[in-house]
């Protein structure tokens, strides 16, 4: 063989190298983080998973700038294939500055004017839970963001509608621990699906001239913002009550 036309592969840069190592590290730690979150320490889960994010979108774009430039040209398909391992934390980040502007509140409510009151809740939320507590700036901020939020009134009788409330809440997948008829009321927790978030849920039925009222407040035991999912939560009981019929 003639060893002056035999060529010898170029080394790969250690950049290209070490895109795929900090790529395949973060994206790693997605998952870390949400079982981190689910475990309790939510505030370290949740600064893991933010920084896992910012860190995917900051590698993905210096994978486009390398992409471009002459000198790794030899090695476009091995930093594309890097790239794809930041998609996930990219997307991620994209989807949580696109989330929307929520207030920085956790609490919220159909009736703000006669906040419902939990009874058994703070049994279940343990001594390092949010308060229930109203707080006045919170309604003020709550009426400003959520001013479509408002009583349900329904020409159904009460008993319908409390079976209904209850159904709906199984429905939705939360664990009722309380129901009292005789009160109107029904509490129980909502886990949110990837983070296992526990959110605190109250529903009152009450009876007026035309049929029943129907109140319902949600409440975050963790943290400061809710980025709208007891407003969310709210919308789609009311939502799923509609749709039977009350």
């Amino acid at each position: 063989m003639d060893t002056a036309t035999r060529q010898t592969p170029p080394h790969q840069p250690s950049l290209v190298s070490w895109l795929g190592y900090l790529a395949l590290t973060f994206l790693v730690a997605l998952p870390l983080a949400v079982l981190t979150v689910r475990s309790g320490a939510w505030q370290q889960g949740l600064l893991v998973y933010a920084v896992s994010c910012l860190a995917a979108a900051i590698l993905l774009v210096a994978a486009l700038v390398m992409l471009l430039l002459p000198r790794y040209a030899s090695w476009r398909r091995a930093v594309a294939a890097r790239a794809l391992l930041t998609l996930p934390g990219t997307l991620l980040f994209l989807s949580i500055l696109g989330g929307g502007d929520y207030p920085p509140i956790h609490d919220i409510t159909t009736d703000p004017d006669d906040t419902l009151v939990f009874s058994a809740a703070e049994q279940q939320r343990g001594p390092n839970a949010n308060s229930l507590d109203t707080d006045p700036d919170t309604l003020r901020q709550q009426r400003e963001s959520y001013p479509d939020l408002q009583t349900l009134a329904s020409s159904t009788a009460f008993d319908a509608v409390f079976d209904a409330a209850l159904q709906v809440a199984a429905d939705m997948g939360w664990d009722v621990y309380l129901q009292d008829r005789n009160a109107g009321i029904i509490e129980a927790v909502a886990t949110t699906a990837i983070m296992g978030f526990r959110d605190d849920v109250i529903i009152r039925v009450r009876t007026n001239a035309d049929g029943s009222l129907v109140d319902i407040r949600s409440v975050s035991r963790v943290g400061v913002s809710d980025m709208g999912a007891n407003a969310a939560r709210i919308r789609a009981f009311q939502q799923a009550l509609r749709e039977r019929g009350i």
